[in-house]
C-alpha cells in the first residue's frame, strides 16, 4: 500500500471517527423523558448518570482531537508531504491516536456497563412494583427503557469511533516505525 492510499485511509478514517463521536453527543444530549411515576414530572437526561457524562467527555475529547487532526491529514493527503518537519507529527500522531483510543475505549465499556446494569435492576424494581400491584409500571418501564436503549446506540457510535481510532493508531505505529530509530537502531 502505497503512501497515497494511507494518506486518503487516514483521512476517512478521521472523519469516521469525527462522525461517530458527534453522533454520540448528540444522541446522548437529546435523550431525555419527564419521570411521571417516581418523580415530580421532572427531566431525566444523561447528566442524572455520571457515566453518561463520562461517555459524553470522552466523545466530546475525542472529536476535539479529531477536529485537531483533520488539517494535518487533509494536506497530507493534497500536498503528498507533512505540514510539520521532522518527526513532531509523527510522534503527536503515535501518543495522541493512542491516548485518545484508550480514552474512547474507556467510555464504551462505561456505557455498556450501567445501560446493562441499570435496565437489570430497573426490570426486578418494576417487576416487584407490578407484583405488589402499583398500576403505571409498565409505562414508566418503557420510558426507562427507552432511554437506556439510547444510551446504548450513543455507546454503540461511541463504539465505532474507538474502531476507527484503533486503526489509526495501528497505522501511526506504522508511520512512526518507517521514520524513526527504535531503541537498539
Amino acid at each position: 500500500m502505497g503512501s497515497k492510499a494511507i494518506a486518503i485511509s487516514t483521512l476517512l478514517l478521521r472523519i469516521f471517527t469525527l462522525l461517530a463521536l458527534a453522533a454520540c453527543v448528540v444522541l446522548l444530549v437529546t435523550n431525555y423523558f419527564r419521570d411521571a411515576v417516581f418523580g415530580d414530572g421532572s427531566k431525566v437526561t444523561f447528566k442524572n448518570l455520571t457515566t453518561y457524562r463520562f461517555v459524553l467527555s470522552a466523545a466530546v475529547i475525542g472529536a476535539a482531537y479529531t477536529l485537531l487532526q483533520l488539517p494535518f491529514a487533509l494536506y497530507y493527503v493534497f500536498k503528498e508531504k507533512r505540514l510539520i518537519k521532522g518527526d513532531l507529527l509523527l510522534e503527536f500522531d503515535f501518543y495522541g491516536d493512542k491516548t485518545i483510543a484508550f480514552l474512547v475505549a474507556s467510555g464504551v465499556g462505561a456505557g455498556f456497563a450501567v445501560s446493562v446494569e441499570i435496565k437489570n435492576i430497573f426490570k426486578e424494581l418494576f417487576n416487584a412494583f407490578a407484583d405488589a400491584g402499583f398500576e403505571g409500571t409498565d409505562d414508566a418501564k418503557d420510558l426507562y427503557d427507552k432511554f437506556l436503549n439510547r444510551g446504548m446506540i450513543a455507546t454503540g457510535a461511541l463504539a465505532f469511533g474507538f474502531v476507527c481510532m484503533a486503526i489509526l493508531s495501528v497505522i501511526s505505529s506504522t508511520n512512526r516505525a518507517k521514520t524513526t530509530k527504535g531503541f537498539f537502531g
